[in-house]
């Protein structure tokens, strides 16, 4: 069952409590209604729920940050949740109302870091899908850049996370790979090799989905698990590895 049919009104809202809870509480339950029977009403939905409404409440307050949301912004947006039609009003609510909050991103942000301060991979994916979104319109403007770095830094990642994410998105099979993989040029290659299987441990999407990943972000999870092995790739062939 799609995670659409798991977020409810009231009863998620009240189990996610916070700026996130507020935002599906206000929405109401139009917002569906099983997730008591999809998923239980653990930290483990909870979880999922938060990724979910902090994409989309991140995601709309980002959109304001260059003044303009585009046709191929709300494209990738359903990309990368996988919206089906039918649930595709619902989903616009929620991010109308979180656009229209006077609240600044910063709650929301640190009420996603505090639930996943234990899964800094989680962290990353999430910024991840932002920047996807904010590259969808072929660039990414310098008011989205600075809005993403700002939410690096509530979520406690480190320049390295940020890099990779946004060296990959915005210079996609260009990007630096040492920059990809978080390593000085002058790494030897066996240490390269450890801290690419590090990221591939962390970045595999069962891993990421066993921490509060939602399913429907799988396939944009193996984009950028893809784009980490590639970058290996090319470092081993440049150095004849």
């Amino acid at each position: 069952m799609s995670i659409w049919g798991k977020i409810v009104g009231g009863a998620a809202g009240f189990a996610l409590g916070g700026p996130l809870g507020a935002l599906i509480g206000t929405v109401g339950g139009h917002v569906i209604d099983t997730l008591r029977k999809a998923r239980g009403s653990g930290e483990d939905a909870t979880k999922s729920i938060a990724f979910t409404i902090g994409v989309i409440a991140l995601g709309a307050k980002m959109a304001k940050a260059d003044g303009v949301v585009t046709k191929d912004e709300i494209a990738a947006f359903k990309e990368v949740f996988q919206v089906p039609a039918d649930e595709a009003r619902n989903v616009a609510r929620v991010f109308d109302q979180a656009r229209k909050d006077a609240r600044g991103f910063e709650p929301y942000a640190n009420q996603i870091a505090g639930m996943f301060k234990d899964n800094p991979a989680v962290l990353e994916e999430l910024l991840w899908c932002l920047s996807y979104i904010a590259k969808a319109d072929g660039s990414i403007h310098p008011a989205e850049l600075a809005f993403l770095h700002q939410v690096s830094d509530i979520f406690g990642l480190d320049q390295a996370a940020f890099e990779r994410v946004t060296a990959l998105q915005m210079a996609g099979d260009h990007a630096d790979p040492y920059r990809v993989l978080g390593v000085p040029r002058e790494t030897p290659l066996p240490d390269i090799k450890a801290a690419h299987l590090k990221l591939v441990r962390e970045n595999h999407p069962d891993t990421l989905i066993a921490q509060g990943m939602p399913e429907e972000m799988i396939t944009v999870a193996n984009e950028k698990l893809a784009a980490i092995n590639a970058a290996y790739d090319r470092i081993r062939a440049e150095r004849g590895g």
